[in-house]
């Protein structure tokens, strides 16, 4: 399990991983804000995102946590507080 914040480099790289990226897309821009669906990213790739997380950083994620945390900020948002609940386990 992983004490480090998950950062927006992270989430990129995850993203990538799991589902790629569309044509046209920056993943370089400023995506913070930016919902997944303009992005390119449904709800099965951000399944299979927050699976990955899930792996690497040791915790558990809410289904419909994932799929109503619209923008990367959001899903920041939602690991971290994973994150930060499972240190304080």
């Amino acid at each position: 399990m992983s004490t480090q914040a998950f950062g927006i480099d992270d989430l990129k790289r995850i993203l990538l991983e799991a589902a790629g990226a569309d044509e046209g897309v920056d993943l370089d821009g400023d995506i913070l804000d930016t919902e997944f669906l303009a992005l390119g990213y449904e709800s099965l790739a951000l399944l299979e995102t927050g699976g990955r997380i899930e792996r690497e950083y040791g915790i558990t994620l809410d289904d419909d946590a994932l799929t109503d945390a619209a923008t990367p900020r959001a899903l920041l948002d939602v690991v971290n507080a994973q994150l930060t609940a499972s240190a304080s386990v």
